[in-house]
């Protein structure tokens, strides 16, 4: 023991530290992708507005928080290892697609992680289906209700401002955009920020510190920070790819993508089903660019990014279920 607490859960809250911050450092990029590639913000103003707002939505609720920790997988019948397992198999995903510039989804990594450590230590058993029922339905909201917003949004401008000259719709939403990607990095603290205060909470009741599941304050107020100092570091490489190799954007065009994705991310915060923002953000942003015409979406890079989330679940799953089983071996308990 050290200080009363476990090693191994010491290790284990650590890991989920490491995850919330990659979290920030790959998945917040997103909020601010289109922000930055229409010129609108600079990248380091942006990343500090993203910081701030991610921080600010993390500390808003914890209905994302608790369907992690309680409604994915069965806290009687896994322990610290499947929590850490599901940890290293995010963080080792997360930074290979980083390094070749793929927004990947932690909310995917996440709950793929969880469930292979969990099948890894009690079987089938482990899963809870109430909340696997969230995660599909999360994937509607990002993938219908971001394609579709932001397809919808930018027809509406379309319609409304076609008789307006370009250089005056583009002052216009060059200030309305920064608004939109403020509601899109609080939407990201709301919902995916939210995600690992639950798996850092469920660890402190698999570690005896809580005797139910619940969330304190100062869990939510360190995975915030944390989340925050990774946003800070920057994601140049996933606003590249986003912002700018997938589809070429105008300031209206990016204001139409934050807030259609930033609206389904917000329900889905409310509803407490976690979603995943890269893939809400992603789809919005075809939404937009196919409203335009369909060729004017890169589908060459779509395809990169739509394979890294397909890959997101089984690598994370099969990582999370080798580390899991591993350890069992190796440091029986």
């Amino acid at each position: 023991m050290i200080f009363g607490f476990d090693p191994l859960l010491l290790l284990v809250l650590a890991l989920v530290l490491a995850a919330e911050f990659v979290n920030g450092w790959t998945d917040a990029p997103n909020a601010i992708a289109t922000v930055v590639s229409t010129r609108v913000m600079a990248p380091r103003t942006a990343i500090a507005m993203a910081t701030l707002l991610n921080v600010i939505g993390t500390l808003t609720g914890t209905a994302v928080a608790a369907t992690i920790g309680k409604d994915i997988v069965d806290a009687d019948v896994i322990d610290l290892v499947t929590i850490g397992s599901a940890m290293v198999g995010i963080v080792t995903w997360s930074t290979i697609a980083w390094k070749f510039g793929l927004p990947t989804s932690e909310s995917h990594a996440l709950v793929s992680g969880l469930a292979g450590a969990g099948l890894a230590t009690a079987g089938p058993h482990a899963l809870l289906w109430a909340g696997w029922q969230k995660v599909l339905l999360g994937l509607v909201f990002s993938t219908f209700f971001g394609f579709f917003g932001g397809a919808i949004i930018v027809t509406l401008i379309y319609r409304w401002f076609a008789r307006r000259p370009i250089g005056t719709v583009r002052r216009l939403f060059g200030n309305l955009q920064i608004y939109s990607a403020a509601f899109m990095a609080f939407g990201h603290g709301t919902n995916d920020g939210q995600k690992f205060i639950g798996a850092f909470s469920l660890a402190l009741l698999l570690g005896g510190v809580i005797q139910e599941f619940r969330v304190d304050w100062w869990v939510m107020v360190l995975c915030s920070m944390v989340m925050g100092i990774g946003t800070s570091v920057g994601g140049w490489r996933i606003i590249k790819t986003m912002g700018m190799r997938m589809v070429k954007l105008e300031p209206f065009q990016g204001f139409a993508a934050e807030t259609g994705a930033a609206m389904a991310i917000q329900t889905a915060s409310v509803l407490g089903i976690p979603l995943s923002t890269t893939h809400t953000i992603n789809t919005s942003i075809m939404g937009v660019g196919a409203a335009h015409r369909i060729s004017a979406v890169r589908w060459g890079v779509v395809r990169e990014v739509v394979l890294a989330w397909i890959l997101t679940f089984p690598i994370c799953g099969f990582i999370a279920w080798s580390i899991a089983t591993l350890a069992r071996i190796f440091f029986p308990r």
